[in-house]
């Protein structure tokens, strides 16, 4: 334990302080090492280098610890980590690993920071580092953010390059060759004369010696992987139906629960009668949990249909009963009292706004359920001395101190076996369903309990994005934007999200989220004003695939549109010429040349918009072209440019835009969540509908890699779309769509 311990010491202060800002730390508690969570099971002849990669005998091992939630994240660290290794993707086994804090997530901490993801200077850098060190203390593992790549490009390259450069210092010590005349390729260490030997030949002699510490990284004209269009390793097995997903999982006599919940959410359940419920075929057990019922039966099916003819008795909503009292709760937000913060006052907006011609505006955007195709399952099994279970989820550390906690046990006697997600957008960063699972299980000790939410059970006790509502003012000048006062009420997601966690860390100052995508835009609008308000607690809500851009974008690029037109400037060129930032507006230039920009109304009949947001670091710009059918709108097409320094694999960036484009643009047009009697009216995807696929417009993808910082994709596309939309939509009739969803406006073809 010790001579790997001393490797990940010092491979872990070279990732902390190339991936938190370059600052080296001082402090000892930062400097200690953490476990490898491989090397506590070697088997004799075994070697592990790092907590990612293990050699036995018979194979080599990649450890991918951020989730795959559909976006492959797992071919992407596994590519990484070949890449520097010099083996390929089909000499290996990939493997998600259990949780560990030597999987923490630095590069999920910068989006959450008081600083702008264009702000390079030493106090900003300095804070980054202490905020990464900070998240390498606590050990936090988590998928999301658009982290995982920026989390992952360096450490799993040197992970990689370790294991690489001590398997040939293995061949050097069993041969006497220098290591300098070695070569590698396809898993096997090559010497001068031509003899190979695989890595799995070298574990033994790789185990007996310390791991290489120094290591080089190969120039990018050497990458094989990164860059360079590859077939995901998940694409075979889910084009023939054959991976397993979490929901798929099966166990040795393992019984089938279901809930049924308050839906009135976190109100209490009064009382219940289950006496029909109980008499049903296949009903094993019927048990209480937090905010409702569960039962236990032989199938699926049978449970749902059993724990729906339970009566109960359900408590009141803890938040407004109708949507109204919502609105309301939001536009009394508006207030001193509830100002949160204000991260951008530039100029003198007072002065600005104090003459004539002032625009004022209010905009809303609504709840939207993250409604993934696989709803939420969980396999629980509680054991005489540890409880095992099997689940997607965002946070393994936090399903496991959870569990922990119900199930009465230490914390590492939880084992969390995390699987392939049939999409997330935020909802499995939640682990409601485990809780309740664990719940379930305890009733049930030896049994391996599967716990899967009907649809309708699990739309109704989502956790949705925020509600937001903007006011704005602004001036125009000599045909210019001249003044900007933004001012964006919503609850605090962090705070529902915490309140969730009780093992996590509290919030510490203003939620960032609330004023994200809107504070940070690189437009140097000579009076420029931007405040936060933090609306009370209202419908529990969570994280939601972009999450607090999802909707501030929509109101600066929305308003800063009207601004542009009473200046009677040019959308695109209006706002390349307020850009403060050269890869933003880098950007913007490119999508006009993609799209070929000519104007918002090139033809009759047609009209375009644009929009840009910079989020999660990345700086996208996105053109929407719309056309009048006679029967509704159509959008035709969509031109995306996007900058995040590195493309580490360009077919699946592209995927990655065009499905956040077409996410961002199918919940603009269609969707939302409202309550009624204090339950969420929507039940399945006919009330939550998406874009269809004879809607979808063409979509052109271009992605930049100027700066010299990497990005992830998955969610900074979405942002743009729905003011793109909008603006597009205005081109051609003259509407102006304040409030999404737009289909209560205007009519889709």
């Amino acid at each position: 334990m010790g001579r790997i311990m001393k490797y990940t010491r010092r491979a872990f202060l070279v990732g902390s302080a190339a991936i938190a800002g370059g600052v080296a730390f001082g402090v000892y508690k930062v400097r200690q090492p953490l476990e490898n969570p491989l090397a506590r099971d070697l088997g004799p002849g075994d070697v592990t280098f790092n907590p990612w990669v293990l050699v036995t005998s018979e194979r080599v091992t990649l450890i991918a610890p951020h989730t795959d939630l559909g976006q492959g994240t797992r071919s992407m660290q596994a590519m990484l980590i070949c890449e520097e290794m010099d083996i390929d993707l089909d000499q290996v086994d990939i493997d998600p690993g259990l949780p560990a804090a030597a999987y923490y997530n630095t590069a999920a901490i910068s989006e959450l920071l008081p600083f702008m993801a264009t702000d390079e200077s030493w106090t900003a850098e300095t804070v980054r580092s202490v905020a990464g060190a900070a998240v390498r203390l606590l050990g936090l593992q988590v998928t999301g953010g658009s982290s995982s790549v920026p989390d992952s490009f360096l450490k799993l390259r040197v992970a990689g390059a370790v294991a690489r450069e001590t398997l040939k210092q293995a061949a050097a010590a069993r041969t006497g060759i220098a290591v300098d005349q070695m070569k590698t390729r396809r898993g096997r260490v090559i010497l001068p004369e031509g003899t190979t030997f695989a890595y799995t030949e070298l574990a033994a002699d790789a185990a007996r010696i310390d791991p290489v510490e120094d290591v080089e990284l190969r120039p990018p004209e050497a990458w094989r992987y990164v860059g360079k269009p590859v077939q995901r390793i998940d694409i075979e097995a889910k084009s023939t139906g054959t991976l397993n997903y979490g929901i798929d999982l099966k166990r040795p006599w393992m019984v089938h629960a279901t809930v049924r919940l308050n839906p009135r959410q976190g109100g209490a359940l009064n009382g219940y009668d289950a006496t029909r419920a109980e008499a049903m075929r296949g009903v094993k057990k019927v048990v209480p949990v937090s905010g409702g019922i569960a039962v236990v039966a032989d199938n699926t099916w049978r449970a749902i249909q059993a724990v729906r003819a339970i009566e109960c008795d359900w408590g009141p909503a803890p938040y407004p009963a109708e949507m109204d009292g919502h609105w309301t709760a939001l536009a009394d937000s508006f207030t001193e009292a509830r100002r949160e913060d204000r991260r951008r006052d530039d100029g003198d907006v007072e002065t600005a706004l104090s003459g004539p011609g002032v625009l004022e505006a209010e905009y809303r955007a609504p709840y939207l359920a993250h409604a993934p195709l696989e709803p939420l399952s969980v396999i629980v099994e509680v054991g005489e001395d540890r409880v095992d279970v099997w689940t997607a989820t965002q946070l393994p550390q936090f399903v496991q101190a959870n569990v922990a906690a119900i199930a009465g046990v230490e914390t590492d006697r939880v084992f969390v076996h995390n699987q392939y997600a049939g999409g997330s957008f935020g909802h499995r960063l939640e682990d409601e369903h485990v809780k309740r699972a664990t719940e379930v299980a305890l009733a049930m000790p030896g049994t391996p309990v599967k716990l899967t939410y009907a649809r309708e059970e699990d739309f109704a006790h989502d956790f949705p994005r925020q509600i937001a509502m903007a006011r704005m003012r602004g001036a125009v000048s000599d045909g210019k934007v001249a003044a900007l006062d933004l001012s964006i009420a919503m609850p605090s997601v962090q705070t529902s999200q915490l309140s969730r966690q009780p093992s996590a860390p509290g919030l510490m100052g203003p939620d960032g989220i609330i004023s994200a995508g809107a504070w940070d835009q690189p437009f140097a609008i000579p009076n420029y004003r931007m405040t936060a308000y933090r609306a009370p607690q209202l419908a529990p809500v969570s994280s939601w695939r972009s999450v607090g851009a999802s909707t501030n974008a929509f109101f600066f690029n929305g308003f800063l549109d009207e601004l542009i037109e009473a200046a009677g400037a040019d959308p695109l060129e209006e706002r390349i010429r307020l850009c403060s930032h050269d890869l933003s507006r880098h950007v913007l230039e490119e999508v006009g040349r993609m799209s070929g920009w000519n104007g918002p109304r090139p033809a009759p009949g047609i009209g375009r918009g644009v929009a840009f947001c910079l989020s999660f670091g990345v700086p996208v710009a996105e053109v929407v072209e719309v056309r009048d059918t006679g029967a509704g709108i159509r959008i035709e097409k969509v031109w995306v440019a996007a900058e995040v320094g590195t493309v580490v694999d360009p077919v699946n960036f592209e995927n990655l835009v065009q499905g956040g484009v077409v996410w961002g643009l199918g919940h603009a047009m269609n969707c939302e969540i409202t309550y009624a009697d204090g339950r969420a009216e929507q039940e399945n995807f006919f009330d939550h509908e998406g874009m269809r696929l004879p809607q979808c417009p063409e979509i052109f993808v271009r992605g930049l890699e100027n700066g010299d910082k990497v990005h992830g994709i998955g969610e900074p596309p979405v942002p743009p779309a729905a003011p793109a939309l909008a603006a597009a939509i205005h081109a051609l009739t003259g509407k102006r769509l304040r409030e999404m969803p737009f289909a209560k406006f205007v009519d889709f073809a």
